[in-house]
């Protein structure tokens, strides 16, 4: 995967995480909530992917990847309590649990790939 596609894919996700909070906190309940903590998590994955871009070594770089892949781990966990919970928006929240999941299988191999290069 290019650099420039994994960049482009965190900011599409973090662009429909922050939509689906935005939904969750006009609605209240304990949606409101777990808002809170997804749109952090959520959002700091790209954050994270846009800060190893400019790494100042590969140490620092699998650092700022590994952060994305915990947020993403993170983001993955929040997605599964509003599934189990906000049977409404199971589809819409399906699709983001899916698209987290391919994030973080996409993160470990940049890491894994990183490290193995010498």
């Amino acid at each position: 995967m290019a650099k420039k596609d994994i960049q482009q894919r965190t900011l599409n996700f973090s662009i429909r995480i922050v939509k689906l909070c935005k939904f969750l906190r006009e609605n209240g309940g304990t949606g409101y909530d777990l808002s809170k903590q997804l749109i952090r998590s959520g959002t700091s994955i790209g954050a994270n992917v846009e800060e190893a871009q400019n790494a100042e070594s590969k140490a620092d770089f699998i650092h700022k990847m590994s952060i994305s892949l915990k947020e993403a781990r993170e983001t993955s966990y929040w997605l599964k309590i509003l599934i189990a919970t906000e049977k409404n928006l199971e589809p819409r929240l399906v699709s983001l649990l899916n698209e987290s999941n391919e994030l973080i299988s996409i993160l470990h191999a940049i890491i894994k790939n990183t490290k193995a290069k010498n």
